[in-house]
């Protein structure tokens, strides 16, 4: 039974180890081109599992920000992650015991905990491992690759992938602000309060650190007024 959970879990896997490598292997570059090594970008991979963290994160090294904007700027993006391991805590089976649940919240990314949680029935910790251990893989992997092949790829087609990252996030966020207009606003929010830390005054000497923090903050808050949530129905307002 076991067996079975984990290699239904790996085949599950397949899409995210795929998409896993592609965007790790952007990170790589990117790290590289920051002056990071191969060895210490993966292990940074390894660690972390999270791209948006992690991109969060090498910018604010870049900058060499403060340690208290580095914690506050990952507490802040990566904070879902906490209520996803406390929701899919309820769909695993009686065999998941804390030291599992803990193993398991480690690799919780959003891809993983969507494919968890949308079976029918409570998964297993076999199943979960199957499911996270591939694309933690993956994920390594794609980071040391493109940190290392960033010294051997022409200057322009390291750019060119330097540049990819900010179409991942375009491509993740549009198809959900078409359908929901909360999230359109809210991108909408964060995108002009992000333009005005950069070009005002008297913002544009705060640290961007910060400005990450205070833009997730102002926006989240504004489009939570705007369209709460009903609490019969969980649903989305917009």
């Amino acid at each position: 039974m076991e067996r079975r959970d984990f290699i239904e879990g790996a085949k599950d896997s397949l899409a995210i180890v795929i998409g896993y490598f592609s965007v790790s292997f952007t990170f790589g570059i990117v790290a590289a081109q920051a002056g990071i090594s191969p060895l210490l970008a993966t292990f940074m991979s390894l660690t972390n599992v999270t791209s948006a963290g992690q991109f969060a994160g090498l910018n604010l090294i870049i900058a060499q920000s403060s340690y208290i904007e580095m914690f506050l700027t990952q507490l802040v993006i990566n904070l879902r992650y906490g209520l996803m391991s406390l929701s899919l805590s309820q769909h695993l089976n009686k065999n998941a015991t804390t030291a599992k649940r803990l193993a398991i919240a480690f690799a919780n990314t959003d891809e993983i905990f969507a494919v968890s949680v949308s079976k029918p029935d409570k998964v297993s910790p076999s199943y979960m491992a199957g499911l996270e251990i591939f694309p933690v893989i993956s994920w390594a992997a794609g980071t040391f690759l493109g940190a290392f092949a960033n010294n051997l790829l022409p200057a322009a087609v390291s750019s060119a992938l330097g540049i990819a990252l900010y179409g991942m996030f375009i491509a993740i966020v549009m198809p959900v602000a078409r359908e929901r207009r909360s999230v359109a606003i809210a991108a909408g929010l964060a995108a002009a309060f992000s333009l005005a830390f950069h070009y005002l005054p008297l913002l544009k000497n705060v640290s961007s650190g910060f400005s990450i923090i205070l833009c997730t903050i102002a926006a989240s808050a504004i489009a939570a007024v705007i369209f709460p949530i009903p609490e019969d129905d969980g649903g989305d307002a917009s």
